[in-house]
């Protein structure tokens, strides 16, 4: 059952009023250097890849993951300007009209100070798909700048803790009314369908990325942590690892009544434990962070799912954030702990020219 999301939805109208203050509406290029002192160099100078990954642990290294970036293949979207992070760098927002699911709606987009850097000019980047809590319409409230996620991952990625990810925020449900469970339920939006294949078509169209999965993940708070979870064990093919911060684990939409095989077939329990059946290995391997705060509830389902299913290729991870309760603002926390640099170990890092 979806949980109260009080302090998610506070976040989300802190978020609009920072937008208020500070959106310009300008048009805004992913393709084209930033102003001066946007961009700034990742530790460890040139010929090192930024962050923990540098290969990702079994992922490929060095000239193979500079052979396996692939670079935009359009058509290009217009952005404008939404948001612009400490740093420099700017939130794009555009609409998105799916070809696959039939389903528009809007996308925002922050791309990290290296990524328009010149030694990176020639290298895939790592996409982090981040979802919100609550029904996530008509906006993403991780576009806002209050919640610190983007200035959190520069900051990270220079100090070593974090792969510097392209973060893509889209919005999570059709409507304000029900939750959609990130799915395609028969009759309704093909939201499923949406988030794991229009989405990330739009980010290569529009993107230096990797083609493999190994550049790919999800984070998510509350509703968007199922639907983040679920995509990555449905889709171990496309996506490697997810942050799933105070996440249910079954789905639980109104809109499955009638449906009972389609929402089987979208549950994250019984697709882990499918896929924890096989062994393990590179090519579907997934890396599951989960997160949540003391002073929530569902420790012990998430226990209880790290027991059962953690095992072949099912890869664990979990972050109990002291003192933290059902918020965005703890899930930033409990990234910065650990949860964004375990990730990023098993993630493809940007290789940079020589």
């Amino acid at each position: 059952m979806k949980r109260p999301l009080t302090s998610l939805v506070a976040a989300a109208v802190l978020g609009s009023l920072t937008l208020a203050a500070g959106c310009s509406g300008e048009p805004v290029s992913f393709d084209t250097p930033p102003a001066s002192g946007a961009a700034s160099a990742a530790p460890g100078g040139p010929g090192r890849a930024p962050g923990p990954g540098r290969g990702g642990g079994d992922a490929p290294a060095g000239g193979e993951a500079a052979a396996r970036t692939l670079m935009p293949t359009g058509p290009k979207a217009e952005f404008t300007t939404e948001n612009t992070v400490d740093d420099g760098t700017r939130i794009g927002v555009t609409t998105l009209e799916g070809r696959r699911s039939g389903f528009t709606g809007k996308v925002w987009v922050w791309a990290p100070p290296q990524y328009f850097e010149p030694r990176y000019a020639n290298s895939g980047f790592p996409v982090l798909i981040a979802l919100p809590g609550g029904n996530g319409y008509p906006k993403n409230y991780w576009m806002g700048t209050d919640l610190k996620l983007q200035s959190s991952i520069s900051r990270w990625s220079k100090e070593g803790k974090s792969l510097p990810f392209i973060v893509v925020m889209p919005v999570l449900n059709p409507d304000d009314e029900y939750y959609h469970d990130g799915s395609d339920i028969p009759g309704r939006e093909k939201m499923g369908t949406w988030m794991t294949e229009d989405v990330p078509d739009f980010v290569r169209a529009n993107f230096r990325t990797f083609a493999s999965r190994d550049g790919w993940a999800f984070m998510g708070s509350s509703s968007g942590a199922f639907v983040g979870l679920k995509s990555v064990l449905k889709h171990p093919d496309k996506f490697k690892a997810v942050i799933a911060s105070g996440p249910d684990t079954v789905p639980d939409s109104p809109l499955w009544a009638g449906h009972e095989a389609e929402k089987a077939a979208n549950d994250p329990e019984k697709l882990a434990k499918a896929l924890s059946a096989r062994p393990s290995a590179p090519d579907r391997d997934v890396y599951l962070a989960f997160q949540i705060g003391t002073r929530e509830s569902g420790l012990g389902n998430l226990r209880s799912f790290i027991r059962n299913y953690g095992r072949g290729p099912v890869k664990t991870r979990l972050e109990v954030i002291q003192g933290g309760g059902h918020n965005a603002r703890t899930y930033v926390q409990g990234m910065g702990d650990g949860s964004i640099q375990w990730i990023s170990e098993h993630m493809l890092a940007p290789v940079p020219s020589p």
